[in-house]
């Protein structure tokens, strides 16, 4: 195989788009939310992983929380990816979503948090019992999922569309 046929091969092969985030608790263990301002629905502090600069989903992680709630924190252990197909409502190549232990913001973090207006509306605590009421389906299994990574000790969970794998 010639460079030139490598290249092809390689233009050819399906994209996948990566996706990352933390999970922030507070001492209550409410989910730290964010409100984003171009669609639906809340989110986690999170965003695409900058695949074209070498980035890995850890990196992308802290680097979007610090850019839309301005804090700068190392992440914890990975508690679940999750493999999302696309569908009739989202037109965008599949997504595999990294899912990072953020740890518990004690309340002098929590009145630091400093919004990215450009996207963010807002943010607020949530209790795990009320996430359904914020989060999409998908997302909201995958928190559900790392939940209870944190609560019973184990994980990473794999999850196919929030669901566990296998």
């Amino acid at each position: 195989m010639t460079i030139q046929d490598y290249d092809t091969y390689i233009a050819g092969l399906p994209r996948v788009l990566v996706g990352a985030a933390a999970l922030f608790r507070d001492a209550e263990g409410r989910v730290l939310l964010v409100e984003p301002n171009y669609r639906e629905g809340w989110a986690l502090p999170g965003g695409t992983v900058e695949s074209d600069t070498g980035e890995t989903p850890r990196q992308g992680a802290r680097r979007e929380t610090l850019e839309e709630i301005g804090l700068d924190v190392e992440l914890g252990r990975l508690l679940a990816v999750d493999w999302v197909p696309p569908g009739p409502s989202r037109p965008r190549p599949p997504l595999v979503a990294y899912l990072y232990d953020g740890g518990v913001l004690g309340a002098e973090r929590l009145e630091s948090i400093t919004l990215q207006e450009e996207e963010l509306l807002s943010w607020r605590l949530v209790a795990p019992q009320h996430l359904a009421a914020y989060l999409p389906e998908e997302l909201g299994h995958r928190v559900a999922a790392a939940l209870d990574v944190l609560a019973h000790g184990h994980g990473p969970a794999e999850l196919e569309n929030g669901h566990r794998a296998g």
